[in-house]
């Protein structure tokens, strides 16, 4: 049967469009009012809709947070591929871009942050998700180091366990960075975690060449 439409927007057009207001409404409570002001009326309220409308997007709190952090980490994941194709062809120049695109991301918008390394640790499921995508940044740095320098086919193991931690310990360096508990400026924290990523990685590729 055809979908009844107004003003030439479909059913489902309608409803994408009601999880989106959602999704936007809590990345504003969490961002600026923290977690614990995350509730069922505050986010309807927030974002201009009836509660019975929470409850055909969305089954608990935890399915917003999963939603919100994966919407981030698709665009985070945008925004460092774009980064890195645009990048200097050395090694320096690629990893520069590539942080300087996942923190700029991260931090012009101070909400997605708190979403993102904060509010992910909230539930042992959300961690569990945030340990998720964690992996799949791994594994993107990973198979960016695997072709830059045409090394281990098959991988070794090695290098997945370097791009984990890389990616682990910027996450933990990020997290304590935004609670200031890092005298640092952000272009410091991006030339620092360069530093680091070019450091291990060239390691790296010297041992496995």
């Amino acid at each position: 049967m055809a979908q009844r439409t107004y003003g030439g927007i479909s059913a489902d057009e309608r409803r994408a469009q009601r999880r989106v207001a959602l999704l936007d409404a809590a990345l504003e409570i969490i961002g600026t009012d923290g977690l614990a002001k995350l509730t069922v009326s505050g986010l309807c309220a927030q974002a201009g809709l009836n509660e019975r409308y929470y409850y055909e997007s969305f089954e608990s709190r935890d399915a917003v947070l999963t939603a919100l952090i994966d919407g981030i980490a698709e665009e985070l994941a945008g925004a460092i591929v774009t980064a890195l194709r645009a990048a200097p062809p050395d090694t320096r120049g690629k990893a520069h871009a590539a942080i300087t695109a996942g923190i700029h991301l991260l931090t012009d918008d101070p909400r997605k942050a708190k979403v993102a390394l904060v509010a992910g640790m909230a539930t042992p499921e959300l961690r569990a998700r945030t340990n998720h995508t964690v992996r799949v940044f791994a594994r993107l740095v990973a198979a960016e180091g695997i072709d830059f320098y045409g090394v281990a086919d098959p991988p070794d193991p090695l290098i997945d366990f370097r791009a984990t931690y890389l990616v682990g310990g910027l996450v933990q360096t990020m997290t304590a960075w935004l609670q200031d508990d890092l005298p640092l400026t952000r272009d410091e924290l991006i030339e620092h975690t360069t530093d680091v990523f070019v450091l291990l990685g060239e390691d790296l590729a010297r041992r496995l060449t």
